[in-house]
């Protein structure tokens, strides 16, 4: 698998936050609302569980993505990189 180019991991980023992010939001409260009509009510640390293991779940395979994209583009001339 070749890597993502800087401009490329910045565009990513980009529509992951602004649609996927969302969505998987929606997701995750469905879910929830899921588990809690089919076990009578979750308790509270069980729902909180839930949010914390799935609010850490969605940056997991996306961590390559994001890394390094709040730096200078390193491909740029040295110029560049401190506008």
């Amino acid at each position: 698998m070749s890597k993502l180019s800087y401009k490329a991991r910045r565009r990513w980023a980009l529509i992951i936050l602004l649609v996927a992010l969302p969505v998987y939001v929606i997701v995750a409260v469905n879910l929830t609302d899921w588990l809690r009509a089919r076990y009578d009510g979750l308790g509270i640390l069980t729902e909180l569980l839930v949010f914390v293991g799935l609010g850490i779940l969605w940056i997991v395979p996306l961590k390559p993505v994001f890394l390094g994209i709040g730096q200078a583009d390193p491909d740029a001339p040295p110029e560049d990189r401190d506008a």
